[in-house]
């Protein structure tokens, strides 16, 4: 039942959080948190000149943060993930969930030629059993 929930071709687009968080990689860790916490997002696009470079999630901030003693003012750019694996919004589910999977990843940024949304797992998950 899964596979056929996800096969037959639903769009990342009509699934996908239209708010997403973007930051600039020069910005600190704390107050990318405090951001985080604001908003209540798990995670937050990291910006070089605009384009999207990279991802800072939650459990980024327990592990790099405190796993390399890293300062709190450190900047982003230091503690997210690069490169940035994203998906573009016209892809279906089934190719969102397979690139989830194989890269071990549980947030992917919807991008066209500028960021345009999130998809995440429980995002799929909700998806697949609410069809």
């Amino acid at each position: 039942m899964t596979s056929d929930v996800l096969q037959h071709k639903t769009p990342v687009k009509e699934i996908m959080s239209n708010s997403v968080l973007s930051i600039d990689s020069s910005v600190s860790a704390t107050d990318a948190a405090k951001l985080m916490e604001d908003s209540g997002a798990g995670a937050i696009v990291v910006l070089e000149n605009g384009s999207p470079v990279g991802i800072v999630t939650d459990r980024d901030f327990a592990i790099k943060i405190t796993a390399h003693s890293y300062p709190i003012d450190t900047p982003v750019r230091r503690i997210m993930s690069s490169p940035l694996i994203s998906i573009d919004p016209d892809s279906d589910l089934w190719t969102a969930s397979d690139l989830m999977s194989t890269r071990n990843v549980r947030k992917l940024p919807v991008i066209d030629d500028r960021v345009v949304g999130i998809i995440t797992s429980s995002d799929l998950v909700k998806h697949i059993t609410d069809h």
